[in-house]
């Protein structure tokens, strides 16, 4: 039977051995923390970001997230979200990638998860079925580019740092180079060496990022696109549909 407690101020949970939910207040952070076992991250409500140190992942309604076992992390909440937990056993896990990773939600692997984290009752080989069925479903979906990687290069750090702050920044990055004591040429090169990513991809996914998180707030897409630098909601609208597979309207219908 599930078992009520709150593990983190603010967060009314129910948690049982294979999983659980976490209603999450908006604004609500998790302590870091490990668990010995993988589990999957699911938004049914809001937007989650998941932060480990390979990156930030951030989890909207049609994405789900894959955390191996060991790996410290913490969450945090972004609008009023129902975060939905299931853990996943050894054997299963060896199917899935050995690092943190988001994958794209088909409609079926959607209402398993929501079917496994609900405080139903499920006997133990009914339950192993239906989570077979559910990682076969992962093994058929793409990698999805909504993790954010964390550079280790201080300089790529402090430049990170910049635009974390101010993601509508539109400086070059010759002039964000001489800020921070490092060339364009030299910025970009440990773009490509420790992320595979040139600076305008990296700064793209970072502003998508962020503007994941206004939407699921409730801004529209016109503040979004001002906030996150572009010129225009069209534009805004293009980098973010190429990425995240659907329109920001779409997008921010479902996570509310």
């Amino acid at each position: 039977m599930p078992v009520a407690r709150q593990p983190w101020a603010g967060v009314s949970s129910q948690l049982w051995p294979s999983g659980g939910m976490h209603l999450w207040p908006s604004g609500g952070t998790s302590a870091a923390h490990s668990h010995d076992r993988g589990h999957l991250v699911y938004a049914a409500r809001g937007v989650l970001s998941v932060h480990t140190e390979r990156g930030t992942s951030v989890v909207p309604a049609n994405r789900i997230a894959w955390i191996p076992a060991g790996f410290a992390h913490h969450h945090r909440a972004h609008g009023e979200t129902d975060m939905r937990i299931e853990v996943v056993p050894t054997s299963l896990a060896r199917r899935i990638p050995d690092h943190p990773v988001v994958f794209k939600a088909s409609d079926l692997a959607r209402e398993l998860l929501l079917s496994l984290t609900s405080p139903r009752e499920y006997d133990r080989t009914a339950r192993d079925r239906v989570r077979r069925v559910l990682i076969d479903e992962l093994q058929e979906a793409h990698e999805q580019p909504l993790q954010l990687p964390e550079p280790s290069d201080d300089r790529l750090r402090a430049l990170a740092r910049k635009l974390y702050e101010e993601p509508a920044d539109n400086t070059p990055l010759a002039e964000l180079g001489r800020t921070i004591g490092a060339s364009a040429r030299t910025l970009s090169r440990l773009l490509h060496d420790e992320l595979g990513m040139t600076f305008y991809e990296w700064r793209t996914q970072l502003r998508v990022s962020h503007a994941l998180v206004l939407l699921a707030e409730g801004h529209d897409a016109t503040h979004v696109a001002r906030a996150c630098g572009w010129a225009n909601p069209s534009s805004f609208i293009a980098a973010f549909t190429q990425l995240v597979g659907t329109t920001p309207g779409r997008y921010r219908a479902g996570s509310q």
